[in-house]
């Protein structure tokens, strides 16, 4: 009943205050999404449907096209270049998050292993890059490709690049880059979760003959599944939208969607085609977290 008196950490009130107090406490965090996500969000369905003036003003003539341009139809025919730059940033957020989540696994269980006070040192180490920018990072990577130093003139030795000439822009560089800004996101919630692994149900499983692939996918993996689910979330869906590693590493080579984006509402302002690329990119990432989440659900109940 609305006017029966209830406890709530030992004060006596009723369900109606109750549901008042929760209101208050729920409000700013509703008031805060609201303005900063779906707001946002929905400017941005909006501006999709809009045209791009011939000064590149934005003229509330709504129309499908720039979700036809997007799937590559346009008045001198269709063309596969946009589905190609959407395909390739799948790809590469895919392969960025498979590498640092194969990387992270060893370099947890290094860390767990450890002892306590030089865990923590180690710990602050794969938290150090956090203390940089993303651009200076990434420019970091340019002198450490650079022609002069060994990593490219072992490269040129054995042919794999002409003498003199960098280790960049290409593919090679793109996913160094993107690897060593996200590595960290999937080392983090991992190494919560492998600090608190039961050894117990490992033990048993080597007890009972089970191969070291069994082993780590069914002792291992499933206790470790919490941290690796916010570590793969944490990498995929920013590395679908990094433009700055992709634009500096990568150069017009090798153009990501993000770069696409950033060039639309940059030197093209064309807003309308940069939001309807900026939608199809949201759709792509709800799509692969959907996958992720129907196949983690099955590896979990392996």
């Amino acid at each position: 009943m609305s006017n029966a008196l209830l406890s709530w950490y030992g004060e006596l009130t009723t369900r109606r205050n109750l549901l008042k107090r929760g209101a208050s406490l729920l409000l700013p965090g509703m008031l805060w999404l609201m303005l900063f996500l779906v707001l946002p969000g929905l400017v941005l369905v909006v501006v999709s449907f809009a045209t791009r003036g011939a000064y590149g003003q934005l003229e509330w003539t709504f129309t499908v096209e720039n979700y036809q341009r997007l799937a590559g139809f346009s008045v001198f025919g269709w063309t596969s270049d946009y589905l190609v730059i959407l395909w390739r940033s799948v790809v590469v957020a895919f392969v960025t998050t498979l590498i640092s989540v194969v990387l992270s696994y060893p370099l947890c269980f290094y860390i767990a292993a450890r002892s306590e006070r030089s865990r923590y040192m180690w710990l602050t180490l794969v938290i150090i890059p956090f203390w940089t920018n993303m651009v200076i990072r990434a420019y970091a990577w340019f002198l450490i490709l650079a022609p002069e130093m060994p990593f490219a003139k072992i490269a040129a030795f054995f042919g794999f690049i002409p003498a003199g000439a960098p280790l960049y822009p290409n593919a090679f560089a793109v996913y160094l880059g993107m690897v060593s800004m996200f590595l960290p996101f999937v080392t983090l919630p991992l190494y919560a979760s492998v600090e608190r692994i039961d050894w117990a149900l490992v033990e048993a499983a080597q007890d009972l003959y089970a191969s070291p692939v069994r082993v780590f996918t069914q002792a291992i993996l499933p206790q470790t599944m919490p941290g690796l689910s916010v570590g793969i979330i944490l990498t995929f869906v920013p590395a679908m939208g990094m433009f700055v590693v992709p634009d500096l590493l990568g150069g017009a080579k090798y153009m990501l969607v993000g770069n696409l984006i950033q060039q639309q509402f940059g030197a093209s302002r064309d807003w309308p085609f940069g939001a309807a690329i900026s939608m199809g990119l949201m759709v792509l990432t709800m799509i692969g977290l959907h996958i992720y989440r129907r196949k983690g659900k099955e590896i979990e109940y392996v």
